[in-house]
């Protein structure tokens, strides 16, 4: 994660405030042991174990900043980036690495925050990174850092999870979850999954933007046109474009598309859990088999009624999974009982991850100290080269609001030699396809987001703050 930092920053505060949100939060203290490939532990080092000034690095960005010249700051940052990558070990217990770009007393400098994704999610870089801020707002006017508390400990949620998997409630689940991986899924590449040789090494890459007028009515005018939330949409409109697309190469396989989705994880299935300032990879993933039933093709492109149907036809099933999907992984891998019999069934060709709404800045965008800057996106970790790939296919997807509006990037990822590129060009294509059809059905209906009325005040406590708050995040309606 990259963040523009005051200009009155050093090195020292910097350190000291770093500090603070290592000690704040276990997580980022953390080492894994492996014994062997199925027995991975970890241990949460006390605080003040992990040096901060171990982790931060200051690099002499004056004469780049002064010169002007973006490429030549951008590739400086890319080299400390991946050599800040390099440096995270889990196994050495390092987590995190600070690079400051500093650019001398009187220009605001910039900082590369990098945290091993075994310990962070997309909801913790929206802790960490005010955090950090009000670690160094406390330094600068000479205070001691001392941070909000942490209402759920990562060890105390674990616990809880594991327990959580043997209850009677989750057990009643398996038939879905069995029912979900056992029907038809017909191989959609050039061959099946290979998790030897399919590593993220070989990935082939493609990444498609929706524009502005298209993604602004997307976001706003067609849940509320149809009453459904983002992901029931997107989802919606993917299952319609997989069909379609695996329709021309194989017309005899009927419109069910079977995915592995990925939410937040931090779903309210732990009584009295408080997760909102806890820092940590929550990340859930479960499959799901979506129907958009028999379509009228043209009808649909068209934004025809078609459009509303299949879109009624996935809410539905989305809305029969409870607590957002989070317990299939209970199952899968905390309860001794049903673990081994969900992994010996398929794994989804497919993989779907929305991972919400951020501002992506732009070359006329204003910084502002402690958020990313202009110039700078696409800075995100590189992962392990010998990882294997999840799916024949993975679809991760996010809007990015730019000065001229949010924009929806899909960023499409195979195995090299599962698909041509053309093939993946033309369902992502499908993809942007549909979800236009959905913008042009809602338009036609004359559709305006809900407008506000009288209503009764509501008392809510910050936990069912939290969890709203991290339902925005699914939503795409989270900064």
């Amino acid at each position: 994660m990259a963040a523009q930092t005051p200009a009155a920053l050093d090195l020292d505060g910097l350190t000291t405030a770093v500090q603070a949100v290592i000690d704040r939060h276990d997580a980022l203290r953390m080492r894994l042991t492996r014994a062997d490939a199925d027995d991975w532990r970890t241990e949460v080092r006390p605080r003040g174990e992990v040096r901060a000034a171990d982790l931060v690095h200051r690099v002499d960005f004056a004469e780049a900043a002064a010169s002007g010249d973006t490429e030549a700051q951008r590739a400086l940052v890319v080299e400390h980036g991946q050599a800040a990558s390099r440096r995270l070990t889990p196994e050495s217990g390092t987590l995190v690495q600070v690079v400051w770009f500093d650019a001398g007393p009187d220009r605001p400098g910039l900082l590369l925050f990098a945290v091993h994704h075994l310990v962070v999610d997309g909801v913790s870089w929206r802790i960490l990174l005010p955090d950090l801020a009000a670690a160094w707002s406390q330094v600068a006017a000479g205070d001691e850092p001392e941070l909000e508390p942490v209402g759920t400990s990562l060890r105390t949620w674990a616990t809880r999870l594991a327990e959580e998997a043997s209850d009677a409630r989750r057990l009643e689940e398996l038939p879905l979850w069995r029912a979900a991986l056992t029907g038809p899924d017909p191989q959609l590449g050039a061959r099946p999954l290979d998790k030897g040789r399919d590593v993220f090494g070989t990935a082939r890459t493609l990444t498609l933007t929706l524009p502005p007028e298209v993604t602004g009515p997307l976001l706003t005018g067609v849940p509320a046109a149809f009453h459904a939330q983002i992901k029931d949409v997107l989802l919606a409109a993917y299952t319609v474009a997989v069909a379609s697309w695996r329709a021309r190469r194989q017309p005899t396989q009927g419109n069910a598309v079977l995915v592995e989705m990925e939410g937040h994880g931090r779903e309210p299935v732990v009584e009295g859990a408080d997760l909102g300032r806890t820092v940590g990879w929550f990340t859930s993933s479960y499959p799901v088999r979506l129907n958009p039933g028999q379509l009228d093709w043209n009808d649909f492109w068209g934004g025809g009624r078609t459009v509303e149907s299949a879109l009624d036809a996935v809410r539905a099933q989305l809305s029969e999974l409870p607590d957002g999907g989070i317990g299939y992984g209970m199952l899968r891998y905390l309860n001794r009982r049903t673990r081994s019999e969900l992994a010996a069934l398929r794994t989804p060709q497919l993989g779907f991850n929305y991972l919400g709404r951020f501002a992506a800045g732009g070359t006329d965008a204003k910084a502002q100290d402690w958020s990313p800057p202009p110039g700078m996106a696409g800075l995100g970790g590189g992962g392990d080269a010998a990882m294997p790939m999840a799916h024949s296919l993975d679809l991760n997807a996010q809007t990015q609001d730019h000065p001229d509006g949010p924009r929806l990037v899909a960023a499409w990822a195979w195995p090299d030699g599962m698909f041509d590129e053309s093939d993946v060009r033309g369902l992502a294509e499908a993809w942007f396809r549909a979800l236009t059809a959905m913008v042009d059905r809602a338009a036609d209906r004359g559709a305006q987001p809900a407008t506000s009325a009288p209503g009764t005040l509501v008392r809510m406590d910050q936990q069912e703050l939290n969890e709203f708050e991290n339902d925005l995040d699914d939503e795409g309606l989270s900064w």
